[in-house]
């Protein structure tokens, strides 16, 4: 998928799939394609990745026809035009709470390349000149603008980010959020599923994606599938690596008479 593909069927409503990246190496992006994927999701927020490594990764998965979704260190206009610069399809805004964030990533996204009091007036509705606005347009055309919804201030200020216009889609933070709701981890509990219904069920009737970066119970995963996520980010390369050779490894023992060893969480979880 193309960022303009993505972002049609994510207002359309069509579910799309993905995973977290973490690896850098060239390799990958031949073996993800073979997966199915539509998009994958490149954490710069909690995974070191420096600029030049973001855009080798993010050319790499644009040719292989994956749109790279980028998550920025933190809600800044200034890094998202960055990840953009570097090839990203779009931008995830990690823990946004308000209205006025979004307006200013929209700014950054939507409205390439305009800047300063050029740009304020833009977003104040005051019209371009047309050929300008025909070039933003065109220019614009693959940007996709996602933020991230990862605590109760979030969900409350929820109503006013979606009004902002130009917005793809709402993800839902599962770690953050469920600390912020005070049950952290517990995706299971009623607290955590309520809140996550409501962003699905809001974002939706906004006509907007609404997705999830996901790990552990599938069947957890897929009834947010059911309940309207159609942005679905499913674990990661170094998680689905470290289960896969997990299993593999303990078969091998058993086949030999070994008893497996004992399963220790694992330190390179992300918690998103």
């Amino acid at each position: 998928m193309t960022g303009y593909d993505l972002r049609i069927a994510l207002h359309s409503g069509r579910r799309t799939y993905g995973t977290l990246i973490v690896s850098p190496s060239p390799r990958w992006p031949p073996v993800v394609k073979q997966t199915g994927v539509d998009f994958v999701f490149i954490d710069t927020e909690h995974i070191a990745l420096d600029r030049a490594q973001l855009s080798w990764m993010c050319r790499a998965y644009d040719a292989s026809g994956i749109a790279p979704l980028v998550r920025i260190p933190s809600p800044d206009p200034y890094e998202a035009t960055k990840a953009l610069d570097g090839g990203a399809a779009g931008i995830i805004a990690p823990y946004v709470e308000n209205a006025d964030q979004v307006q200013a990533l929209r700014g950054a996204v939507k409205y390439r390349p305009l800047k300063g009091k050029k740009l304020d007036g833009a977003l104040r509705g005051e019209p371009c000149e047309p050929e300008l606005a025909a070039y933003i347009r065109q220019g614009c055309l693959n940007n996709l603008l996602i933020v991230n919804i990862e605590s109760a201030p979030a969900i409350d200020a929820l109503d006013s980010i979606l009004q902002v216009p130009d917005l793809d889609a709402i993800l839902v933070g599962p770690h953050d959020l469920s600390c912020s709701l005070g049950v952290p981890e517990q995706y299971d509990h009623k607290c955590f599923l309520e809140a996550v219904h409501t962003i699905f069920r809001k974002a939706r009737a906004a006509g907007i994606g609404a997705g999830i970066h996901f790990w552990g119970d599938l069947d957890i995963e897929a009834s947010f599938v059911r309940d309207g996520a159609n942005l679905l980010i499913h674990s990661s390369d170094i998680e689905l690596f470290a289960k896969h050779l997990g299993e593999e490894l303990g078969s091998i023992r058993r086949a030999v008479g070994q008893t497996p060893s004992a399963q220790r969480p694992s330190s390179q979880t992300i918690n998103l």
